[in-house]
């Protein structure tokens, strides 16, 4: 599985990020380019962030669930969305793109981190782990735009 915290699999995602475009049409879901760009970033923050919580994830999510999150299996199409995570109102290509690049290449910056605290919903990740999480999850959603 490729990682974000490879240099490969960094540059290959920049490279597609930046084929994108305010005209990019979907190839499914609802979310316009914009709302993708700021749907993207949180998992990103999540992990940048690195912060010590108290929940201990949901043993159903973490038990069938995680690993399809970073194993090489696409994800499916239309995939249910965390309600946090759902862009509700428009969102600006041009600057949620922009942190979303930004945020990329901060991620990519921490690959030499040794300590990753656990995700809220999904538990303990390694830092490989938490590297082909983000990949595959940017993937699926370039993909969903079609670059």
């Amino acid at each position: 599985m490729k990682s974000l915290l490879t240099a490969d699999g960094h540059k290959e995602i920049v490279a597609r990020m930046s084929q994108l475009s305010e005209a990019s049409e979907r190839k499914w879901g609802k979310m316009t380019v914009g709302q993708m760009a700021w749907h993207c970033q949180y998992p990103l923050k999540l992990a940048i962030k690195n912060k010590e919580n108290s929940s201990k994830g949901n043993w159903f999510i973490k038990t069938f669930f995680k690993k399809s999150l970073y194993n090489d299996k696409p994800w499916r199409k239309n995939l249910p969305t965390a309600p946090q995570l759902k862009a509700r109102e428009p969102k600006d290509f041009k600057s949620e793109s922009e942190l979303l690049k930004t945020l990329v290449d901060d991620f990519y910056a921490l690959r030499d981190r040794d300590h990753w605290y656990p995700h809220p919903t999904f538990g303990t990740f390694t830092k490989e782990q938490w590297g082909q999480l983000q990949y595959k999850h940017l993937d699926h959603h370039l993909k969903q735009f079609g670059v």
